[in-house]
This record gives structure tokens, sequence and C-alpha cells, in this order.
């Protein structure tokens, strides 16, 4: 297994920097995404791993290996395209064996690895098969065999599901997890899709102009971005304005137009002065008529001013102050709702969190 370290890498088109100074080590085996609004340089950067393109600067490592000025074919990667890429004169067995061929590898090699592939991604009774007789599911099956029966140091994947509908992307999903997780192939991953990270990675960086903004876990970064940007591409957020009253090593109050709301203490929380405050629309919870707030809890009064029923939830649209807007998702929600009449709506203060950018 082989993991991947990326140290400053930059590159250029023209007057256009495409990627500025990214940093990243990517651990062996693990499922790593590169996160991103378009134009934001993560398939630039998926591209200098492959070596299709060149970095103007910087270092590509695999393991101990230097691969910056290495050629693509030599580098001992895989890769998924978003467009399959498949050829659709040959059947499913001469595609995956494409790679195969090129390396010159004996018939019974060839034979061998292609069975095994296709075995790994659960398409080996379709190897008679032409591409335009596949759904598109099994298309992108057949594309993960090619490049895995190469057995690559490292697995490139661009944007694999954009080209499959809701049900197939959740079927896939699951799907390179399984691979990943057995294989143990390192797994670098580009996606603009922030609920196919989130589900999926086990590392991940945001990137924003080039730029990585943070890079941590799925899960540290949905609850503790560091910025407004990450903030808000990983998910819905109510965004409101404040500044800090007072702070402690427990718990940091914020004078906000909801009132003064209660945020605990972290080890990126702003000491002093004006911060945007954050709160995702499922982490608060309203309360009933007479119901004691939790210890600790901020509560703020609202207005509701609509309704969605979503199935399994419900997002409710409220009001507070002068009007200010605010979103709150009920899961399991019960009853028919109604606009109008108050609402007590009580926040815990490891959701409400605190930014400066």
């Amino acid at each position: 297994m082989t993991g991947v370290n990326l140290q400053n890498i930059v590159k250029t088109f023209g007057s256009t920097i495409a990627v500025n100074g990214v940093d990243a080590w990517i651990e062996s085996g693990n499922l790593f995404f590169l996160l991103g609004p378009s134009g934001c340089g993560k398939t630039t950067l998926l591209r200098m791993i492959a070596g299709f393109e060149r970095p103007d600067s910087g270092t590509i490592r695999f393991g101990d290996k230097d691969v910056t000025r290495l050629a693509a074919e030599k580098r001992g990667t895989g890769m998924v395209f978003q467009g399959y890429a498949l050829w659709p004169h040959l059947t499913v067995f001469e595609n995956v064996a494409f790679g195969l061929r090129v390396r010159k590898m004996s018939a019974e090699q060839i034979k061998s690895r292609v069975g095994e592939a296709l075995e790994m991604v659960r398409m080996e009774t379709y190897g008679e098969r032409k591409p335009n007789q596949l759904s598109g599911g099994q298309q992108q099956r057949v594309a993960l065999a090619r490049a895995l029966a190469v057995r690559p140091e490292v697995l490139l994947l661009d944007e694999p599901l954009s080209n499959l509908d809701a049900k197939l992307r959740l079927e896939m999903r699951a799907e390179i997890r399984r691979i990943v997780d057995e294989s143990k192939i390192t797994t670098i991953y580009v996606t603009h899709d922030q609920k196919e990270a989130l589900s999926l990675a086990d590392k991940m960086i945001v990137m924003k102009d080039g730029k990585v903004v943070q890079h941590g876990s799925p899960r540290q970064m949905y609850e503790r971005p560091n910025s407004c940007f990450t903030a808000e591409f990983l998910g819905e957020t109510n965004f409101l304005p404040g500044e800090i009253v007072s702070r402690n090593k427990d718990t940091t109050e914020v004078r906000t137009s909801a009132g003064v709301l209660h945020a605990a203490t972290c080890e990126t929380s702003p000491e002093s002065g004006k911060v945007m405050v954050s709160i995702r629309p499922e982490t608060p919870r309203a309360l009933a008529e007479g119901e004691a707030t939790p210890t600790g809890w901020s509560v703020v009064e609202m207005t509701r001013t609509g309704s969605c029923f979503l199935g399994e939830s419900a997002q409710h649209d409220m009001v507070f102050a002068d009007d200010q807007p605010f979103k709150m998702l009920e899961l399991r929600p019960r009853g028919e709702f109604t606009s109008g009449g108050s609402i007590r709506v009580a926040v815990a203060p490891e959701d409400v969190v605190l930014l400066t950018d």
C-alpha cells in the first residue's frame, strides 16, 4: 500500500493560477476526497497526480518515490474518468484487458487479472457483452474494473458517478466504499457533490480558487467548519452576525439579533470581536408549550412562515427579530403544519459554531 504526499503544488495556465500551493497527505489505503465548486482546481490537481499535467513547482510523492516528473504510464496509477471512456466495439472482457495488453502480459495473466477485476466489481458474468448492452451503472463498474485490473498503487476517480441517476449513485457509492476497503488501494476521488464526500471519505480537503480551505474528516469539517465558505459548501446552514460578549473555557456568549447565544468554547473559538454564527437546520429543537429549556441551551422566539413536507423530514421556514429568516429541519414530522404562531426554538451550545471568515 502507498501513501501520497503533495507538497506546495502550483499550476498555472497563462495568467490563471489553477492550483496555488496545495499541501496534502493521503494515508495509505484511504479513500480521500478532493472537494470544491467548479473551477476550484480539484481536477487539475488530480491530473497532476495522474501525470497528465506537470506542476510548475512542488513535489508529488508516492510513498518514498518522487513521481513529479515521471510519465503517467510509469506511475502505477489507475484512473476512472467521468465519461467511462469504454471502447464501444470491444467486449467487457477486452475493455478490462486493454491496459494489460499494453503492458504485454501473457494471455494466461490477462485472463486471471480480468476475471479477478470483474469479480471485484460483481460483473464476472458480463464479459462477452458490449458496452451498449449495459446500464450506466454497469458501464461504470467496467471502467472501475479496467482501472483495478492493472493493480495500481493509487486509484484515481474523476467524478465517476456524475452521469448516473440518484438511485444508481447511491448503489455505486456503497460499491466503491466496499472495493476500497477490500483492495486497500489508496484512492483519490474528485467530486463537487458534498453528500458523496461526506458519506464516503476517510479524509478530504475542500478547495476554493486553487487553494485548500480546510482538510480533515467529513464529520469534523461538517460540524466544525473553519470558514463561512466551508460551512455553506458542505451543507445548508443559518448565518447570524454577532459579537462576542464573554468567553471562558467552556462557553462563549455571543450577542446576535436573536439574543445572546451560548456556544461551546473549542480550540478554534475566537476570543473576541465580531463573528458569524453558523447553526445547521437539523440541530435546533422546537420546545413544547411549558417545556423547560435544557441546561445551557440557547432559546430563540420565532414565528413559522411556512413548511415543506419531505417525507422522512420537514423543513420549516421561520423568522425572528426584524423578519430575519431561519430554517429548521424536523425529522419524522408529526401532524399538519400551519403558518403563524410563536415557537420557542432551543439550540445546544455545541451546535452554535463561531466563524471569523
